[in-house]
């Protein structure tokens, strides 16, 4: 049994689509749970809708009608018309949405944004699968609402592992005895009180592996526009070269520093079961991508970029000018906790602790509000942070050549840059 996930780009319209179900028509043999992502940009336009709302723009009527027109389009393009069952089911999850946006945010920001946006996921599989079906790749659908348990912690959901497990063994081995695919949503769970939740951003690469975790997948592939991964971002750099394995070691690595290419939540459950992840192209399905697994070291062994945009750097002291000592950073850190801030790069020295986060318009303002209660906070927006794993010297100084660096780490095997948007 294997675990697929595709993401938004693999299902970006119809002619996606289509190249979707010619791949799984490969695998019809092989039983497969299939998670899939909101189509193309859908996320980001139900963001939209939900900042509207909760800013009570009158743009949000027409940020809605927007997602509604495209997912329409596509349904027309693989051939549904308005009579057709998946049309009143897809229109089901817009009611949803209008539900909400019906009365004025009565809850705080994370809960409304899962309640709208984890639509995305369930408007794609409920057209995919009535697509496949209607084509002959006969497949079942499951929400995956009625199997992952989280938290409330909405936006960045924590999974309940026991009851998630029994749920999806349980649901999963009945359907697969009378089906071959299930097709399901990736990125969403449920609370104990039925309350819809998200596990953050790109978060279907992790309910993919979760899935795989839970029924011991002999293998999870994700279905990506690239060849595999690569050492960089090829967006960045044109010298970007495709990685055949990669240890899980160093996969964990790379997605903690920031590697968009799996999400980083992904890799621990799969290692703990010594299951491989292999990472392919919808572009080019015959090609075998790059391997994730137990291996004692990546190939080919080259230096691995990572480019985060977006960046600040937070200079933080005490405003009598006494050290950063165990205390103030014991205070620091449980702002960032309790904030659910994520520190991407940290230096202190004397009286000074800097951290580099990304640039969250939303956490930001309130962190800082936060920690002037007790600190003076300085701060330099418009920054990029560059991370190379297995790094040259000579790469670094590269790197560096001409630029306006702020801080500079280096270990034995990772150096750490943040330096000025502009200056790359």
């Amino acid at each position: 049994m294997y675990v697929f996930k595709f993401g938004g780009a693999s299902v970006k319209d119809a002619e996606a689509v289509k190249n979707v179900a010619g791949i799984l028509s490969g695998f019809r043999k092989d039983q497969l749970v299939i998670v899939i992502s909101a189509m193309g940009k859908t996320t980001n336009a139900l963001e939209k809708v939900v900042n509207a709302y909760m800013e009570q723009h009158p743009s949000v009527d027409e940020n809605l009608k927007e997602v509604k027109e495209f997912h329409f389009k596509i349904m027309k393009e693989l051939g549904f018309s308005e009579t057709d069952p998946v049309w009143a089911e897809v229109n089901n999850s817009f009611v949803e949405i209008e539900w909400v946006l019906e009365e004025k945010p009565q809850r705080e920001y994370n809960f409304c944004y899962d309640q709208i946006v984890s639509q995305g996921e369930m408007l794609s599989t409920k057209i995919i699968s009535a697509y496949l079906n209607s084509i002959g790749v006969k497949n079942k659908f499951l929400d995956v609402r009625d199997v992952l348990q989280t938290d409330d912690t909405f936006r960045e959901a924590r999974i309940n592992w026991e009851l998630s497990e029994r749920l999806i063994c349980q649901k999963v081995n009945e359907i697969l005895r009378s089906d071959n695919f299930i097709i399901t949503q990736g990125f969403i769970g449920i609370t104990s009180e039925n309350y819809t939740t998200t596990l953050g951003r790109e978060g279907s690469d992790y309910t993919a592996a979760i899935f795989s975790y839970c029924l011991n997948a002999k293998e999870m592939m994700v279905w990506k526009d690239v060849p595999g991964v690569m050492s960089a971002d090829p967006k960045f750099s044109d010298e970007a070269v495709k990685l055949d394995q990669i240890s899980y070691h160093d996969a964990i690595e790379l997605t903690y520093y920031g590697a968009t290419v799996i999400h980083p939540k992904t890799i621990k459950p799969l290692e703990n079961k010594n299951i491989p992840l292999r990472v392919r192209s919808f572009k080019a399905p015959q090609e075998k991508g790059t391997s994730i697994g137990n291996y004692s070291a990546t190939k080919p062994l080259v230096p691995c970029f990572i480019f985060k945009s977006n960046q600040i750097l937070l200079s933080i002291s005490a405003p009598d000018f006494s050290f950063i000592a165990e205390d103030n950073l014991c205070r620091l850190f449980g702002v960032f906790a309790d904030k659910k801030i994520k520190v991407n790069l940290m230096q202190n020295s004397a009286i000074s602790f800097s951290v580099c986060l990304d640039n969250d318009p939303f956490k930001l303002p309130g962190l800082i509000a936060e920690l002037k209660k007790e600190f003076t906070v300085l701060y330099n927006d418009n920054l990029r942070l560059i991370t190379v794993r297995h790094y040259y010297p000579s790469t670094i100084d590269q790197l560096m050549k001409g630029k306006d660096i702020l801080v500079e780490q280096r270990s034995r095997q990772t150096a750490q840059l943040v330096m000025r948007e502009n200056a790359a």
